[in-house]
């Protein structure tokens, strides 16, 4: 019986140890799988929005961003990188941007992070890349044919940049020169993938994380901040304000076209019609919503609209002031700076603007056709008949005097009187004198020019 009592004592005692113990070597083990509270870095968090055609417009946005940022002292920026590319000079400013930037940067790379967009990507201070998304593909190409550009300095510059952009932070340059340069050769052994010449460099996410070009691999922005080791519990998105939603909109390349159409056709049709009134007002609101929409999203100045207006005043002037065209030409080439300088860039407004002068040119025309009795040419032409109705008399015809004979009644010399008829007529001679009361003989009539000569027996 004792030794049944020390074996169910000893079993009790097992258990109860058993039950102390193992609530502390639970806690033990969630306390080494579980990121203290007090790790998770707070602050606000700004997400700025990178969703569109890297240009001057996108700068101003990301420069309001960032300003608001710094204001509320925020701990954390995050580039939502979306965008197939854009201008290379915007690009650099936008990354000398955040270099600058006093607040740690992140580039969440939510979809495609190509061309230019890559290497605002690179000047962060950190990548994580969604599911799906890749970046690379950053070969320069020309704005306007969209061929790749091939000129040896241009493209070693642009390698330069991209290279500088992944020393920067730790990564391997030679993939980000691999991703401008089709003629360099790149060994990827962490992807297995040898890049050739011919090829360009485009990283998958999964790609980049072997490779170091991606941190993390997040499926939101929010999931990104919480990898990152920041508090999503102030989080704030930059958000495009309502004109800066239809600058974008008006400075599209085709509603561009259209408002240079609209405005270069609407002001010639009013000053060379004149009387309508809708054809000036569409001009006037062509123009004003072309030069508003650059004017706000950063590419023009307060110089443009002072070229505007003078254009348009030299162009009226023309119309009243007569000087040989020197006025018309002045106007015409203040307009067309106007419009070229308010344009972020030459090449588009350069193509648009002739597209909408050759439309504007065969609208104009046939608009001259259809209303040619109301136009200002209307105003140099001498309308005014000398008829009956008015009150004038024409000078009768005198062509049938010819032939006839008369008498001079004043000596020809070569100019005189002469009487025929019974009425008396002024003529005169080819040259030779008549002396008075001699037969003459009609023999020219030229309106009122009589020409006689004398009868010799």
């Amino acid at each position: 019986m004792n030794f049944m009592k020390r074996i169910v004592s000893s079993l009790v005692l097992t258990l109860l140890v058993i039950g102390l113990v193992l609530p502390i070597l639970g806690e033990t083990v969630n306390a080494t799988t579980v990121t203290p509270k007090e790790d998770v870095k707070s602050g606000a968090v700004y997400i700025i929005p990178v969703d569109q055609n890297i240009e001057q417009g996108l700068e101003k946005f990301m420069e309001r961003g960032f300003k608001e940022a710094e204001s509320m002292n925020a701990s954390l920026i995050v580039l939502e990188i979306n965008t197939p590319g854009g201008r290379v000079d915007s690009a650099e400013k936008i990354s000398t941007m955040i270099r600058q930037s006093p607040i740690k940067t992140v580039a969440y790379i939510s979809g495609d992070a190509a061309s230019a967009g890559s290497y605002i990507a690179l000047n962060a201070n950190n990548i994580v890349m969604a599911p799906g998304s890749m970046i690379g593909a950053a070969v320069l190409v020309d704005g306007v044919t969209g061929n790749p550009i091939e000129d040896p300095k241009t493209v070693a510059f642009w390698k330069s940049k991209m290279k500088g952009a992944a020393e920067i932070n730790g990564r391997n340059s030679k993939i980000a020169e691999g991703m401008t340069d089709v003629n360099i050769v790149v060994d990827m052994p962490e992807i297995d993938y040898i890049k050739g010449k011919g090829d360009i460099i485009s990283l998958t996410s999964d790609q980049a994380r072997k490779v170091g070009y991606a941190d993390e691999i997040a499926n939101t922005v929010e999931e990104a901040i919480a990898v990152m080791g920041y508090s999503t519990d102030d989080v704030f998105r930059i958000e495009h304000t309502g004109a800066e939603k239809v600058a974008e909109f008006l400075t599209n390349r085709i509603v561009m076209t259209l408002l240079l159409f609209m405005g270069i056709a609407g002001v010639i049709i009013e000053l060379i019609v004149p009387g309508f009134g809708v054809p000036g007002i569409l001009g006037i609101a062509g123009f004003g919503l072309y030069f508003f929409g650059n004017y706000v999203a950063g590419f023009a100045g307060s110089e443009t609209w002072v070229l505007f207006i003078i254009g348009l005043v030299m162009l009226a002037l023309e119309l009243f002031i007569p000087s040989f065209g020197i006025l018309g030409l002045l106007g015409s080439a203040c307009l067309i700076v106007g419009v070229v300088r308010a344009a972020y860039s030459t090449s588009h407004v350069a193509l648009s603007l002739g597209v909408a002068s050759v439309s504007a040119l065969i609208v104009i025309i046939i608009v001259a056709m259809l209303f040619k009795k109301r136009g200002i040419w209307n105003r140099f032409i001498l309308k005014d008949s000398l008829t009956k109705e008015k009150g004038y008399i024409p000078a009768a015809s005198k062509e049938d005097l010819l032939g006839k004979n008369g008498v001079s009644v004043t000596p020809l010399r070569p100019a005189g009187t002469v009487l025929i008829d019974g009425e008396r007529y002024d003529v005169v001679t080819d040259g030779e004198f008549i002396g008075s009361n001699m037969t003459i003989h009609v023999v020219k009539v030229e309106g009122s020019r009589i020409v006689v000569k004398p009868i010799i027996d």
